[in-house]
């Protein structure tokens, strides 16, 4: 699984380390719905700290569509 270390940012975080705690989500999801999910799922605080800081006003309707709004904030 993913590497946890101290000293570890949002911005070291990969699209691919958020959606292995996002297995079994349904879409569609806010920000605050998709970082519950992966806080339930024993996400890292860098992980669940990167999620909330995506929109709270959008909805994301794939991991695709999530990973995109990853992008546009790293």
């Amino acid at each position: 699984m993913a590497r946890q270390g101290q000293g570890r940012t949002m911005a070291n975080v990969s699209t691919a380390e958020v959606q292995s705690y996002l297995g079994g989500i349904d879409y569609p999801a806010n920000a605050t719905k998709v970082a519950d999910y992966a806080r339930e799922h024993g996400a890292p605080s860098e992980v669940v700290e990167l999620l909330n800081s995506l929109p709270k006003d959008k909805e994301y309707h794939s991991a695709a569509d999530l990973n995109q709004a990853i992008g546009q904030i790293k």
